[in-house]
């Protein structure tokens, strides 16, 4: 009888997102045991899903404990795995993260028991956002590629749209914007080929949030109206909440306090409503916040205080640190210098745990390792399939030949091509070695050819170069393509060989640009000093040529140098054409060092200073901190040799 109460309670609440139709059908399908067992769990997940997870939390937990006695009464595990699936989404709508780790760990076990792969990912998926939510990104990256690869697997398009929205989440915490944005774009792209519009919301209020970090805000602004109008139409309110709070922090940087306030104060109104603690947990920083740029410190440090109050209870690092940042500045704004030093110190260690470099190291290797082995994957499927082709034409010609084969004369003959094809595998075998040496570093080939692949490999420390010719694409409209050709075979080749001197690994030529990597494959110490007397000496090469064509009145190239030095992950990947390559954000950098840099310098990043700085062959023009692309403000410097 309190179940039944407890429903009609609910029924008519008005909490629930989808119409009231579309619920009582659910509910009708769930209630009639003519139905099987499969239709009417998944009647009832809907129901729980489209009423409630999203505005009623609390009733979802309640709700989803009916499938685990249905799971008991009809001996059907599937219930009792989607009943803590559920219970998970729910949990983490309450920021009660251990209980939704508890209920997704128990959910997951069991869908592997029963073979459920889809449920399986979809826990993985929720793990993933718990160690999100918590700051554990490296865990919570692990969680959502092991998720994506199944869904991917699947062909089940709307979850892999989650994942990669959820992938680009970790970024956008992690501030490598650009992978974010490319992460949260693809998602957008998948949501709306499949109509689903709830998605494509969630999707839009990201986009708006990298542009907002960006500095762009009348784009941010856009994306997140566009998101807001969505989630008002289909009451999605924890999104609701989520756009209403950004909206207003575009209002308070633009200086219109009165509508940021309007926006935080609907945002509180939701979120006490649906007893969402971390979207409370940042409303109380986004008002301290407010009243502070007012100038209205007593309310700035009341709001801010319970915001770090809430946030500890929650275990929300982000928030945490978002709080001791607003008592810092406002501790220091009334003089109170202590408290003010406190509350600094408390955010500079939240900020560490958060952004530290064993995290980033994380990241980097679980990205590219799954990058790689996807790549790997895909090429060895397409082999396979070639390898079968293969063995079926050669059964086929064995059979054709033994039905001709006759006679001492054939024996022969075959005796003869025998040896001469010998011979010439021989010959072919040696070239191909060379080639594959020209290619791959030897150790690399080494074990291509004893185990048919390489393993991708974490290299802790490599410097990597990359260089880019100013005004290229003006120059290749001056001069004959095959001039063009020949200037660059001729500038890459005296960098191959300058590369080579120094021991240093070219990896590739894409267009005009040139990149290599000291030390990898075998780590060394000194490829940071090796790495800049390379870029040294290709920027020499290039100035030399450079004042040769201004006095035969010929075009010349003027080059950028960038070098930036941190971890990579390298192998190869394919079974044809094979490339060695390297992966990760130093590689990004790396690019971002060259195209930060001026003509004709060599620019390096505070990563590599801090390897050779104290080094007497070099000399170092501190440039300060100077904006990059997606990576906001970077400490640079240029170097050159000590006596040029």
């Amino acid at each position: 009888m309190k179940k039944i109460l407890l429903l009609l309670i609910i029924l008519f609440s008005g909490t629930y997102c989808h119409s009231q139709n579309n619920l009582d059908s659910l509910l009708q399908v769930w209630n009639d045991n003519s139905q099987s067992d499969s239709l009417r769990v998944d009647a009832y997940k809907n129901y729980i899903w489209e009423g409630f997870i999203y505005s009623d939390p609390d009733s979802a937990v309640v709700l989803a404990n009916d499938l685990h006695d249905f799971s008991k009464e009809k001996n059907y595990p599937r219930a009792d795995a989607d009943g803590y699936r559920l219970q998970g989404v729910a949990y983490i709508f309450r920021s009660n993260y251990s209980a939704a780790e508890e209920s997704y760990t128990k959910g997951k076990e069991i869908y592997e028991k029963i073979g459920n792969k889809r449920g399986v990912a979809n826990c993985l998926s929720g793990l993933g956002t718990i160690n999100k939510e918590q700051g554990n990104y490296p865990a919570a990256l692990d969680y959502f590629q092991k998720s994506l690869t199944i869904q991917d697997e699947l062909d089940n398009k709307g979850s892999v749209a989650g994942c990669l929205n959820n992938i680009g989440n970790i970024y956008k915490n992690q501030r490598e914007y650009d992978l974010a944005l490319d992460y949260y774009q693809r998602s957008l792209k998948i949501k709306e080929e499949i109509g689903d519009e709830k998605g494509s919301a969630g999707n839009l209020h990201n986009i708006g949030n990298i542009y907002d970090n960006l500095g762009k805000l009348p784009e941010a602004l856009d994306y997140y109206l566009k998101a807001k109008a969505i989630n008002e139409k289909n009451n999605n309110k924890q999104w609701l909440s989520n756009n209403l709070a950004n909206i207003g922090n575009i209002y308070k940087e633009q200086g219109d306090f009165i509508k940021a306030l309007e926006c935080y104060q609907q945002c509180l109104a939701i979120d006490l409503e649906i007893k969402n603690q971390d979207g409370l947990s940042a409303t109380y920083n986004n008002i301290g916040f407010l009243y502070l740029k007012q100038g209205k410190t007593a309310l700035a440090l009341e709001y801010c205080k319970k915001g770090l109050a809430l946030s500890k209870e929650i275990g929300s690092l982000e928030w945490q640190k978002s709080a001791c940042f607003c008592l810092y500045l406002t501790n220091k704004d009334i003089g109170n210098d202590a408290e003010a030093l406190k509350n600094y110190e408390q955010m500079i260690i939240l900020k560490d745990s958060i952004y530290n470099e064993e995290n980033t190291r994380k990241i980097t290797q679980l990205e590219m390792q799954y990058e790689f082995d996807k790549k790997e994957a895909a090429s060895r499927a397409e082999q396979e399939k070639k390898d079968a082709v293969a063995v079926e034409e050669l059964r086929r010609q064995l059979l054709l030949r033994n039905s001709f084969i006759g006679g001492f004369a054939v024996v022969l003959l075959f005796a003869g091509v025998f040896f001469a094809q010998r011979n010439r595998i021989g010959k072919e075998k040696k070239r191909s070695e060379e080639l594959l040496l020209n290619i791959l570093p030897e150790e690399v080939a080494d074990e291509l050819k004893q185990k048919g692949y390489s393993d991708a490999k974490l290299i802790e420390q490599v410097t990597v170069i990359f260089t880019d010719f100013k005004g290229f694409t003006a120059l290749s409209e001056r001069i004959t393509p095959k001039k063009l050709v020949e200037d660059l075979h001729e500038c890459f080749s005296e960098f191959d060989r300058i590369c080579e001197k120094y021991g240093i690994e070219k990896i590739k030529t894409i267009g005009d640009a040139y990149m290599a990597a000291g030390g990898l494959p075998t780590p060394n110490s000194t490829h940071s000093k090796d790495v800049i007397q390379a870029a040294l000496e290709m920027t020499w090469f290039i100035e030399t040529g450079k004042t040769k064509k201004i006095a035969a009145g010929h075009p010349y190239f003027e080059i950028r140098v960038g070098v930036h030095t941190g971890p990579v992950v390298a192998g190869i990947v394919g079974i044809k054409k094979f490339q060695y390559d390297i992966w990760g954000d130093t590689v990004n950098t790396a690019s971002r060092m060259e195209s930060g840099g001026e003509v004709g310098k060599v620019n390096i990043s505070q990563n590599t200073y801090s390897h050779v700085k104290d080094d007497a062959d070099f000399q170092f023009e501190s440039r300060g901190k100077i904006a990059a692309k997606g990576k906001g403000d970077i400490e640079m410097y240029f170097v050159s040799n000590k006596l040029g």
